[in-house]
């Protein structure tokens, strides 16, 4: 009889199921904490691996607004980009502490999904190059494999693109990605 899934994962099965969904959660002992670490215990590409992370908008007089932002593996979010397609200009990435008490799941465990209060999520296009993409089940050592349409669906996300442009990230890097003369 196989273990029974930690209570944050039980909680990521049972919101799927509430869309009518069944998901196959898998374990990995050693961990999940990072993109890297899920793509190697997974044995799946970096790019197919779902970041949920955890940004804030503030509120005049209240607790700031929780954002997930969906993005691949290897992408990192622009902050800026992010902000417009929310309408919200002071967004901000949310601290440790922050990510948990806004969503009920600790960092290298957030999943797209089965928080414990609503949370905006925007998801990068990028993700529907796959079939499957893996995200985290709510622990840093549970992923479930999607369909990046099921994803969306599953997390309400709005689709738009969020994430540096690899032209931006080799100059952000000084990196010369022109043409070399001939």
């Amino acid at each position: 009889m196989p273990d029974p899934l930690p209570a944050p994962a039980q909680r990521v099965l049972e919101a799927a199921a509430r869309k009518g969904v069944a998901l196959e959660i898998l374990t990995f002992p050693e961990g999940t904490h990072t993109a890297d670490d899920a793509a190697r215990a997974i044995g799946a590409e970096l790019s197919q691996i779902v970041k949920s992370l955890v940004f804030v908008a503030p509120r005049d007089g209240g607790a700031p607004q929780p954002i997930v932002a969906l993005a691949a593996g290897p992408d990192r979010v622009d902050v800026a980009r992010l902000a417009a397609v929310l309408g919200e200009p002071n967004v901000r990435r949310a601290s440790a502490r922050e990510a948990s008490d806004l969503t009920g799941f600790t960092i290298g465990g957030i999943p797209p999904f089965g928080h414990s209060r609503p949370v905006r999520v925007v998801m990068d296009p990028r993700l529907g190059r796959h079939q499957t993409v893996w995200a985290a089940a709510g622990t840093q050592q549970t992923v479930f494999p999607v369909s990046p349409g099921t994803l969306r669906m599953l997390s309400n996300a709005v689709v738009a693109p969020i994430v540096v442009e690899p032209d931006q990230a080799a100059s952000a890097t000084g990196l010369d990605t022109s043409p070399t003369p001939p």
